[in-house]
C-alpha cells in the first residue's frame, strides 16, 4: 500500500516537469503531421500513440485538475469560467453536429428517389473539380456514420441541454444541496472513471486500425520505438460489403471523440455541481448556455438567454 501511494505522489509530482518537457518539444511527438517520410517523424507517431492512452498523461491531467479545482475553491470566479468554457465545449460541437442528422434525414430520401424511381445505381459528387462516385448501397450505409457522429458528438450538448432521461428514485424530492452532492459523486465515481476508462481501450483499439504493425495497450515504449522504424499508414477501408461503405475507421476515431467529451463534461458537471452546492440555489443555472425554442424567447446572449427566469 505504501509503495503504490509513493508511486503516485511520484508519478504526480512528475506530471509538471513532464508537461512542460511536452510543451517545449512539440516536435518530438508531432512532426508526424508532416508525413512519415523519415524515421523521426515516425518515432513522433509512437511516442504520440504511446503517450496518448499513458500513465504520464494521466497524471499530467489530474495535476492540470488538481490546480485548477484549488484555484476555484479559493476564486469562484475561476471555476466558473471553467465551466463556461468546457460547456461550450460540448455545446459547440453538438450544435455543429447535430445537423448530421438533418443530413441523414436527406441522403435516406435521396436514396429511395433515386434508386426506387429513377433507378439510379450510382451517385458522383464533384463540386471542386474532383469526382467522388461511389454505388448507392456506400451512401445507405454512410447513413450509420451520421447517426454515430449525433451520438458521439452530442453527448455532452444534450448533457448541458438536460436532454438525457434519468431514472428518478429519490432525487426530485431531495434537499438542494443533497442534489449537488448527488451530482458530484455522480460524476467523480461513475462519469469520470467511466470516460477514462472508454478512452484508454478505445485510443489502441483506433490505432490499430490506421497503422501497421499493430500497437497494443501493453507495448512498451522501448518496444513501440523499435517498431517505428517500419511503421506506416494502414488505414481499414474494408467494408461489410463489397460495394458498401468502407470507412469505418472513423467509427474508432468517434469513439475517442466520445470519452474526451464525456471527460470534459463531467469535469464541467462536477465544477457546476460544487459551485451550486456551495453557492445555494441562486445559483442554480447560472452561465447556463441552453437553446430555447419557443419564439418568445429573448433574443441576445445565449447564456443569458437560457437561464430560468
Amino acid at each position: 500500500m505504501l509503495e503504490a501511494a509513493g508511486w503516485f505522489f511520484q508519478q504526480l509530482f512528475l506530471a509538471f516537469p513532464n508537461a512542460f518537457r511536452a510543451a517545449a518539444n512539440p516536435g518530438a511527438w508531432l512532426s508526424w503531421l508532416g508525413g512519415l517520410e523519415t524515421d523521426g517523424q515516425k518515432a513522433s507517431l509512437t511516442r504520440f500513440i504511446y503517450y496518448g492512452a499513458s500513465a504520464e498523461l494521466f497524471f499530467v491531467i489530474l495535476a492540470i485538475l488538481i490546480v485548477l479545482t484549488a484555484l476555484g475553491v479559493w476564486r469562484g470566479a475561476v471555476m466558473w469560467r471553467a465551466v463556461r468554457v468546457l460547456e461550450s465545449v460540448g455545446n459547440g460541437f453538438g450544435r455543429v453536429f447535430a445537423w448530421a442528422g438533418l443530413i441523414m434525414v436527406v441522403q435516406q430520401i435521396l436514396i429511395v428517389f433515386l434508386q426506387r424511381i429513377f433507378r439510379v445505381s450510382e451517385i458522383s459528387v464533384g463540386p471542386f473539380g474532383y469526382i467522388f462516385t461511389k454505388d448507392l448501397s456506400w451512401y445507405a450505409e454512410e447513413l450509420k456514420l451520421y447517426n454515430a457522429m449525433i451520438v458521439c458528438l452530442c453527448v455532452s450538448y444534450t448533457f448541458v441541454q438536460g436532454g438525457h432521461v434519468r431514472v428518478d428514485l429519490f432525487y426530485s424530492g431531495a434537499a438542494h444541496r443533497t442534489k449537488r452532492i448527488i451530482d458530484m459523486a455522480g460524476s467523480l465515481f461513475f462519469m469520470l472513471p467511466a470516460a477514462v476508462l472508454i478512452w484508454l481501450y478505445s485510443w489502441f483499439f483506433m490505432w490499430r486500425h490506421l497503422v501497421t504493425p499493430k500497437v497494443s495497450a501493453t507495448d512498451k515504449l522501448e518496444l513501440l520505438e523499435r517498431k517505428a522504424r517500419i511503421l506506416k499508414w494502414n488505414v481499414e477501408t474494408i467494408g461489410f460489403s463489397p460495394n458498401g461503405f468502407n470507412a469505418y475507421f472513423l467509427f474508432k476515431v468517434l469513439i475517442v471523440a466520445f470519452a474526451g467529451l464525456v471527460f470534459i463534461q463531467g469535469v464541467a458537471f462536477f465544477y457546476r455541481s460544487f459551485l451550486e452546492w456551495r453557492e445555494g440555489e441562486k445559483s442554480v443555472g447560472k452561465h447556463l448556455d441552453k437553446d430555447r425554442l419557443d419564439e418568445d424567447a429573448p433574443a441576445g446572449d445565449g447564456a443569458a438567454a437560457g437561464r430560468p427566469d
